[in-house]
């Protein structure tokens, strides 16, 4: 396989889960290119609970740096309003108009595909690849696929993959400072020291 990936998130930080989780999809889809790209203000989250925006780019590039052909994008950081994936897609579909579009993303993002804004347009764009926790995940996962490929009259609506991820969370790393721990199995060494050099995560609005 080949093509272009895509990995979204806030990245409040970004933690060695989402290491595992962007190597497993790279592993099973081998692109040419994985862009990593922060949200600037994803639709169901609150804004005042976010780092801003150049301390969590800087983040992801020390947390993914060391992942070939992975190159962190600041596109969504620098529009404006909420992250809507379809803006992201048409705008990589037009940088790269050839070759497969693959949309990382968890089981439970498939789940609720169909409540995505322009939802059949992104299917028409790019193909999610759903990383899977376990069998039963990955099971749901695989109809949802069928599901979507009978709605749209697309062949492969969307890939499974069953992971095996750290059962990590940015707001457990995030409640851990806060605290004054210290989540050094958690999170890259670098991102880990960028925060403790710019003094994030260490007001009760970060929580």
């Amino acid at each position: 396989m080949s093509g272009i990936a895509l990995f979204g998130g806030t990245f409040n930080p970004p933690h060695l889960g989402h290491k595992r989780l962007l190597e497993t999809a790279i592993e099973a889809v081998i692109p040419e290119k994985t862009i990593v790209m922060p949200d600037r203000i994803p639709p169901h989250k609150q804004a005042d609970s976010i780092a801003d925006t150049d301390d969590r780019l800087e983040m992801c590039r020390l947390a993914f740096s060391d992942i070939p052909t992975v190159s962190v994008s600041d596109w969504e950081l620098k529009r404006e309003g909420k992250s809507y994936s379809i803006f992201t897609v048409r705008y990589l579909r037009e940088l790269y108009p050839d070759g497969r579009l693959w949309f990382i993303m968890g089981s439970d993002m498939l789940l609720s595909f169909e409540k995505w804004f322009c939802w059949e347009e992104l299917l028409s764009l790019c193909t999610p690849l759903c990383l899977a926790r376990c069998t039963a995940d990955a099971m749901a996962a695989l109809t949802q696929a069928e599901k979507l490929s009978a709605a749209t009259g697309i062949r492969e609506a969307a890939k499974t993959v069953q992971a095996s991820p750290l059962e990590i969370s940015s707001t457990t790393v995030r409640d851990i400072l806060y605290s004054g721990g210290s989540p050094d199995d958690l999170i890259d060494s670098r991102v880990l020291q960028y925060i403790r050099d710019h003094d994030l995560y260490t007001n009760i609005k970060d929580r």
